[in-house]
Formats: C-alpha cells, sequence, structure tokens
C-alpha cells in the first residue's frame, strides 16, 4: 500500500511539473504575442478584451503593477492609470445633476466626447477594468448592475441590496413610486420611505410633488436611458 501511494505521489509531480511546464510555455508565447501585436492591443478596444482574456486563464494580470515586462511592453498601466484619471473628471463635472450615479452608457459617450477624435478608442470593458482599480482609492467606486447594464457610483454612499432593488426598479421609466415598491417588492411601506430618503438625501434621487396620483422619486442617473442616451435630457 505504501509503495502504491508513493507511485501516486510521484505522478501527482509530474503532472504539476508539466502542467507548470505548459503554463510556463503559454506565457512565453503570450509575452511573444503582446511584443509582437502591441500596437493593436493598445488601439483596439475588441483586440485589448481578447488580450485579457488570454491573460486571466494563466493567472496574469497584466494592470497589476506598474512595472515589469507588461507596463514596458504595453503601456496598458499607464493608459488604464489615464482612463481612470477621465472618469474620475466625468463623475466629478457630473456629480450636481446625478448625485454620483451615472450609467456606463453616458460615462462611455462622456469619456469618449473628453479625449477627441484622434483619441484611442474606449470600449465599456476598459471603463469597467479602470474602475475597478479606481476601488482602491477606497469606498467611492462601485459597479452596480442595473436591467442589461451598470449604473457606476462615485461617492462614498452606503447603498445596500435594497437601494440596489430600488434603482433596478425604476431603471425603465426614470422613476418609481412608493406605491410601485410595495406592489413590486412587496415591501411594508415603512422600507419603502426609508430607501427613498435615503437615497434623496445622497443627491441621487429628485422628487416630483407635483405628480398626478402621488410623489415620483426620479433619478437622473437613468434620464439619458429615456432621451435616447444622447446625454440631454432636458
Amino acid at each position: 500500500q505504501a509503495k502504491y501511494k508513493e507511485r501516486g505521489t510521484v505522478l501527482a509531480e509530474d503532472q504539476l511539473a508539466q502542467m507548470s511546464k505548459q503554463l510556463e510555455t503559454f506565457r512565453t508565447h503570450l509575452e511573444a504575442f503582446a511584443s509582437k501585436h502591441k500596437q493593436e492591443i493598445r488601439k483596439s478596444p475588441e483586440f485589448r478584451l481578447q488580450f485579457q482574456d488570454m491573460c486571466a486563464t494563466i493567472g496574469v494580470d497584466p494592470l497589476a503593477s506598474g512595472k515589469g515586462f507588461w507596463a514596458e511592453m504595453l503601456g496598458v498601466g499607464d493608459f488604464y492609470y489615464e482612463l481612470g484619471v477621465q472618469i474620475i473628471e466625468v463623475c466629478l463635472a457630473l456629480k450636481h445633476r446625478n448625485g454620483g450615479l451615472i450609467t456606463l452608457e453616458e460615462l462611455q459617450q462622456q469619456v469618449l466626447k473628453g479625449r477627441g477624435k484622434f483619441a484611442q478608442d474606449v470600449s465599456q470593458d476598459d471603463l469597467l477594468r479602470a474602475i475597478k482599480k479606481l476601488k482602491v482609492l477606497g469606498n467611492g467606486f462601485g459597479i452596480i448592475p442595473v436591467g442589461g447594464t451598470f449604473l457606476v457610483q462615485s461617492v462614498p454612499a452606503e447603498l445596500n441590496m435594497d437601494h440596489t432593488v430600488v434603482l433596478q426598479l425604476a431603471e425603465k421609466k426614470g422613476f418609481v413610486t412608493v406605491s410601485e415598491i410595495r406592489g413590486s417588492l412587496k415591501w411594508e411601506t415603512e422600507r419603502a420611505k426609508q430607501v427613498l430618503d435615503h437615497l434623496l438625501k445622497e443627491g441621487m434621487a429628485w422628487l416630483d410633488l407635483q405628480a398626478p396620483a402621488e410623489p415620483q422619486f426620479w433619478f437622473p442617473a437613468l434620464f439619458p436611458e429615456l432621451h435616447g442616451q444622447d446625454g440631454n435630457p432636458e
């Protein structure tokens, strides 16, 4: 029995050694691929996404460090750092209007507008990766799934699952009422009011007291969704 156990250990070690060798070979090929196609990786969002997926399969994060092969060869660290700065600038500029919430689509439009027509294209995947890197700055930046897209939160407001569910409920119309929350989510009135009052306090919602039936709680971050995503709801 000891002999079989020893043989099994040797086989396991051999398999591990083979896997390590294969991963190292793949990493070498990946570096050669990156070196050959660095211009395409820097210029094309689609190429960049495919490259990031290739890196993920072997546990390589080309954004993890500002030093070393990936940063020197591709400049990807600089690309996402600069993109992060642009995201912060856009979010700060629009905070007075949306309370620190913005759809990923509008954020992409505003970033592209600021970069100019001759700059590198930026995809929504690029934005999401840059936002995840911005989380190291604290709890100010976050990503909230809403419908088939995302809302980007750029203020350190405490939003729990209740707030997220209400935002998801308001996504199609841009507003929600206490009655709609009660009917759709089966919540008590007090629970709905607490969530909405918090969103009002944080500046993420606006209250329309002149609505015909009952007060409506509007979310300016969702306005572009209702106006062809042109970023001009007025």
